[in-house]
């Protein structure tokens, strides 16, 4: 009802921006994570399971879109990154799985594995993400003869 690009749109954006991660996002967590019981993954198969799951969904993401990257001309590294940073959509992913649970979807137990393999994915993207955009020493002194003077 609002225009988007409106001065009144900004302002109001603004003041509920705080709201929103002050209060409901963290709200929004806790109940996810008192949702889940993580007792319910006991055998060997339920875990098995677990780590199939993360698996695929890895797989899925960074492949899908590293192979959607590459065919619009990136480089490698940077559709690799790309690929990766697909793997941060947890949050997107706990809303839909909370709707699924409530509506009886989906199961307790398959509720804990997709929490689970949200929160690995994400907490996963950083370490990768940095390994893979890692600058390279000799790679930039080859290009750059003034830093390879100063280190040789």
């Amino acid at each position: 009802m609002i225009p988007h690009n409106s001065r009144v749109a900004g302002e109001v954006t603004a003041k509920l921006q705080d709201v929103v991660r002050v209060m409901f996002l963290p709200a929004f967590f806790a109940f996810t994570g008192m949702r889940m019981q993580f007792g319910l993954l006991q055998t060997g198969e339920d875990w098995f399971l677990c780590w199939v799951i993360i698996a695929v969904a890895t797989t899925g993401k960074f492949g899908g879109t590293l192979i959607a990257a590459k065919l619009t001309g990136m480089s490698l590294r940077d559709s690799s990154a790309l690929g990766i940073l697909m793997n941060t959509r947890g949050l997107v992913e706990l809303i839909v799985l909370n709707i699924g649970l409530d509506l009886g979807v989906i199961s307790p137990t398959l509720f804990a594995v997709l929490v689970l393999m949200a929160l690995v994915t994400a907490f996963a993207t950083t370490p990768i993400l940095d390994a893979i955009l890692r600058k390279r020493p000799w790679v930039e002194d080859a290009a750059d003869p003034e830093t390879a003077r100063a280190r040789g």
